[in-house]
């Protein structure tokens, strides 16, 4: 017999994103018609609109979504794949992101200059992306100059990062990972400056948490070998010396949602579920991924689970929707959420069904809301990083 997913109790975070406070909070009001929440006929006014523009229109839903809005997505997936998805799709006029910023971003630079890619809520951004803005990164490569390092460093940035970063790390020679291919993009920026037996130097950014994982775990570097760079101090909070020692430079920047899970979670979970296999995505810290069993990014997690044995059980450690939804799509399994507390991708989920019946509708009416646009140059060297970046092979599976 098949259990019941146990909802965490709710949290602060829970509320991030909900209220109604301009002062304190971006984009809770819509301009526009958007019509409120509690409309009974949002579900057949979305289908409606979606039907009236047929093939010029592609929905991409990401994998942290609202099930309201996911119900609607012509494809799901992680970050990269639904810009992938939308680059494969030249036919579609409008590309409808309900993601968040960099997401559409990148889709923006991947798609041709006749697609129109549109963001629901222009307030769902990612605090991870937040964490590292260009004039940060900026001084940051001059204290590595002026280090006299910068000419044997790689920077490699995450795909949670914005265009400016990307191209950032296009004009330096630099390459954009996802969670699937950080060994790969780590490897091959390694092999541009001596390789790993050599002195030269990786600065990942903005995730330090992908970063220490994929750089220890995954290449055999120590601990020592990273040091954190914190933009609010000088020379990040090094010295000069530290700088100079390290492999890997670890931007101070994290997921606000993986960042929660932690090791007495793990221990938590083992000792309350019998035999449970613990599989976590690797924006957690060190401690917690090595504690479990299983890591992978959300496509990895998603096939791991699909392939689980009938009565297995799992504790699952990434963003609470798609949790939500693994364990009503396997009942044969028992399917738990490794953190106590409700665990929302809170800027994720201000795309909710007003925001995307307002866009859609708006498109039927002829009027194009919410457009992300990159500018010419930032793509340029954004998509020379992202090329990189597709050139590289996926070589561990367990993150695939």
């Amino acid at each position: 017999m098949s259990e019941a997913f146990v909802e965490p109790r709710p949290s602060a975070l829970m509320l991030l994103g909900r209220g109604t406070d301009l002062d304190s909070e971006r984009g809770v009001d819509c301009p526009g018609g958007l019509p409120a929440p509690s409309d009974p006929g949002l579900v057949e006014r979305a289908r409606a609109a979606k039907q009236a523009l047929g093939d010029r229109l592609f929905i991409l839903g990401h994998h942290y979504q609202r099930d309201e809005v996911i119900q609607f997505a012509d494809v799901t997936g992680d970050s990269f794949k639904l810009a992938r998805e939308a680059a494969a799709r030249p036919e579609a006029e409008f590309i409808v992101f309900c993601g968040v910023h960099f997401m559409a971003e990148s889709a923006d630079i991947l798609t041709s200059d006749e697609q129109q890619v549109i963001l629901p809520d222009m307030a769902a951004g990612c605090s991870m992306a937040d964490m590292a803005n260009i004039t940060q990164v900026e001084q940051a490569w001059d204290d590595l100059r002026a280090a006299g390092i910068a000419q044997d460093t790689i920077p490699i940035t995450y795909m949670n990062s914005t265009a400016a970063i990307k191209a950032f790390c296009g004009m330096r020679e630099g390459a954009v990972c996802t969670s699937s291919n950080a060994e790969s993009a780590m490897r091959w920026a390694f092999d541009q400056v001596g390789g790993l037996a050599g002195e030269g130097k990786v600065m990942f950014l903005p995730d330090q948490h992908l970063g220490r994982n994929t750089a220890v775990l995954d290449l055999g570097l120590s601990l020592d070998d990273c040091v954190l760079y914190d933009p609010r101090k000088p020379l990040g909070g090094n010295t000069v010396e530290a700088l100079k020692a390290a492999r890997v430079i670890l931007w101070k920047g994290h997921c606000s949602v993986h960042a929660r899970f932690r090791l007495e979670n793990v221990e938590r979970v083992r000792a309350e579920v019998p035999g449970v296999n613990v599989i976590v995505h690797p924006e957690c810290s060190h401690e917690v991924v090595t504690a479990a069993d299983y890591v992978g990014s959300t496509e990895k997690i998603i096939k791991v689970i699909e392939k689980a044995e009938p009565g297995s059980a799992w504790a699952i450690g990434t963003e609470l929707n798609l949790v939500r939804r693994l364990a009503d799509a396997h009942p044969d399994k028992k399917i738990v959420f490794l953190e106590d507390t409700v665990c929302f991708c809170a800027t994720m989920t201000r795309i909710d069904l007003p925001h995307l019946v307002w866009v859609l509708e708006s498109l039927v009416a002829g009027e194009v809301v919410n457009q992300i646009v990159v500018d010419e140059e930032t793509t340029r060297w954004a998509k020379l990083a992202l090329d990189r970046m597709l050139a590289l092979p996926v070589k561990n599976a367990a993150r695939d």
